[in-house]
């Protein structure tokens, strides 16, 4: 633990773990997505469904949905804001076993039509855990450079993935995979050393079985 773990980060807001957090937990859906949010199910657990309301805990979610800073002032007027571009936002309580009294449950659909369910933790000073993504079960903290790949669970493409990295000279600090059944769908949470380039992640996203690929830049927000 540093100094920055300690009082938190630069910030709009009243508390790092109900703003801040909150905050780069919808940053970090957001870029989990790949695209701008057109609509939000929003669901708060624990402490953040009693007091969202006073903290902030809500526009901070929406500010980062719309890819906002944990700093940036427009995270003030962000309901508003979400309305005019067309994001349309719900908020409700959830109860979740065993979550952290600062967890917030996101069902998010993009301009496409894409979906994505993530559910996350807000640990205090800013920092962030995210505990499912799409009904599997993930632990990162989205600090380091992270590679988010969805896949066909089968054989070899675990291994053409680490070989496009090794090839380009990225070598993988943290991998932890996790699938819903023999032969479903499954994700590789790869947190980096390096930062791998634009034709790297082509490459990886063109590799057998490989359904999606995301990347998150070492401290985001």
């Amino acid at each position: 633990m540093d100094l920055f773990d300690i009082i938190g980060p630069v910030m709009i807001g009243p508390s790092s773990s109900h703003t801040a957090g909150a905050a780069r937990i919808g940053l970090v859906a957001r870029m989990i997505l790949g695209e701008d949010v057109v609509h939000a199910e929003v669901g708060f657990h624990g402490s953040f469904e009693k007091t969202y309301q006073g903290h902030g805990t809500d526009r901070a979610i929406a500010s980062g949905l719309m890819g906002f800073a944990v700093d940036d002032p427009r995270m003030r007027d962000a309901l508003r804001l979400a309305a005019e571009a067309g994001m349309e936002i719900h908020f409700h309580p959830v109860s979740i076993r065993g979550a952290h009294p600062n967890t917030v449950r996101l069902e998010l659909t993009g301009v496409s039509g894409r979906k994505l369910e993530m559910e996350a933790a807000s640990i205090g000073g800013g920092n962030i855990r995210i505990r499912s993504l799409d009904g599997l079960p993930v632990d990162f903290t989205g600090t380091e450079n992270t590679m988010i790949i969805q896949h066909h669970d089968e054989p070899g493409v675990i291994a053409q993935v680490t070989g496009v990295l090794a090839e380009n000279g990225i070598n993988i600090a943290t991998m932890q995979v996790y699938r819903h059944r023999q032969g479903g769908t499954a994700v590789m949470i790869l947190e980096l050393d390096g930062v791998p380039g634009g034709k790297t992640l082509q490459q990886i996203r063109t590799e057998l079985g490989v359904k999606s690929v995301q990347f998150l830049h070492r401290r985001i927000g």
